[in-house]
């Protein structure tokens, strides 16, 4: 039985799902506004999602990069945060469904993200998994430490080979980020851990089906980042289309690569939410129009990696973590603009600039008045990074787990663990989790 979850109070009602960049930002600008806001989100907490791949690499905990929306919003008296799965959202009655509750809404923000893209291919993450939530981080350190684990103690040679490689599937920034982390952590941070092997001797191959790697900067960016991808020894495989992916490793249309390790970073899907409520891309994502609001519901509007934004300058936007920020903000202003009765405003994004980091002091950065590569680069994606995490106690620990890790080349999230399987199986018809329940 569903059952409905009202408020008391006469102020017009916005829920928000999702609570990435986009959803607490909106949330934040709605704070102590006279509407009552519902935050729904799977997890209880925010996620720096481009620290990702640092969690997955052991150079950052969890806790380091997530934190909980609850605290972030605790001030907000008119926010109620929900941690529950939303189902599907009829936009005729103006009602948001998760599994046990309906919420219903004057406006809506959907924030709910994206996942990874496999063009097709689904049966494919099983052997190659994506990095979005911390569930994926996890996963990926458990495969990668893993596979140190493997290499140390099997007398097989094949088996060590392919526990020894690490395939990196699309050269955007995730796969960048990825090599160049998995190089620092094979090649600096365990290199004495081990007394059989020799980690340093590690393969770590880059692969993508785009002529060149980073593909959205400038040339001369791409040629610096292509160079400094090198120096740290991972080959890079331009112009190659992967025609499949098994437990072995990665079959290319010439040749097959023996891995016990792959990363999948080469594609992204919108939220399926999206098609509930119009017309959408090749992508899944939601086209909106110039105010973010949907066609035709102009009391619905997307943000992030669900909306396909309208070209700017005859460009499309980029999806990343200050255009989610921009989007959510612009949303909520033009929600208290239609409920003070005025009208909504164009969405115009501020395009500060772009960057992606490669490695220990080894980066890229288009700032717009300048171009960067190398160390200066580095600076600069160390400092805005900083700057747009959302608490400053998880600012102080990530600078000084930098600092720590960049002066004594360890770091100390090198741990790996299994799953939770109870000792003792619940019986028939009993729960075994509380996910049914939210």
């Amino acid at each position: 039985m569903e059952i409905s979850a009202q408020t008391k109070s006469s102020h017009p009602k916005v829920v928000i799902i999702g609570g990435g960049f986009g959803g607490l930002y909106a949330a934040m600008k709605l704070a102590s506004q006279p509407v009552d806001v519902t935050l729904i989100d799977r997890t209880n907490y925010h996620l720096f999602q481009p620290l990702l791949y640092q969690v997955a690499t052991a150079m950052l905990s969890p806790a380091d990069i997530a934190q909980p929306i609850r605290a972030i919003l605790r001030e907000a008296k008119n926010i109620r945060v929900v941690m529950g799965r939303v189902e599907s959202i009829d936009p005729e009655a103006k009602i948001v469904h998760t599994h046990a509750l309906r919420y219903p809404y004057e406006y809506l923000i959907l924030a709910a993200g994206a996942r990874h893209s496999y063009f097709g291919n689904d049966q494919w993450e099983a052997f190659a998994p994506g990095l979005k939530n911390l569930s994926d981080a996890l996963e990926l350190r458990r495969r990668i430490l893993n596979s140190f684990e493997i290499a140390e103690t099997t007398e097989d040679p094949e088996i060590r080979h392919a526990a020894m490689t690490f395939v990196i599937i699309g050269a955007g920034p995730t796969g960048v980020e990825m090599a160049g982390s998995i190089s620092e952590l094979a090649k600096r941070t365990v290199v004495h851990d081990f007394r059989h092997i020799q980690t340093q001797r590690v393969r770590i191959v880059l692969l993508d089906a785009a002529p060149k790697v980073l593909p959205t900067f400038a040339d001369s960016l791409c040629a610096s980042a292509l160079k400094q991808l090198k120096e740290l020894g991972i080959e890079v495989k331009l112009g190659t289309k992967v025609v499949g992916v098994t437990p072995e490793g990665v079959q290319l249309e010439k040749e097959f690569i023996r891995a016990r390790t792959v990363v999948w970073a080469a594609g992204n899907a919108a939220s399926p939410l999206a098609k509930q409520l119009g017309e959408v891309d090749r992508q899944g994502r939601i086209i909106v129009s110039r105010d973010l609001s949907v066609p035709g519901h102009p009391e619905i509007f997307a943000i992030g990696d669900v909306a396909n934004f309208p070209p700017q300058e005859g460009k499309p936007l980029p999806g990343v973590a200050p255009l989610a920020m921009q989007s959510g903000e612009h949303a909520a202003g033009n929600i208290l603009a239609q409920v003070s009765g005025r009208q909504t405003k164009t969405f115009k994004y501020w395009d500060k600039g772009t960057m992606a980091t490669i490695g220990r002091s080894k980066a890229i950065a288009d700032l717009k008045i300048i171009k960067l590569s190398g160390f200066l680069a580095w600076l600069s994606w160390l400092f805005i990074h900083l700057l747009f995490i959302v608490e400053l106690r998880n600012r102080i620990l990530i600078f000084l787990q930098w600092a720590w890790s960049y002066t004594t080349y360890t770091s100390g999230a090198r741990l790996t663990y299994p799953s939770f399987r109870p000792a003792v199986p619940p019986k028939e018809g009993m729960r075994a989790s509380t996910d049914d329940i939210i």
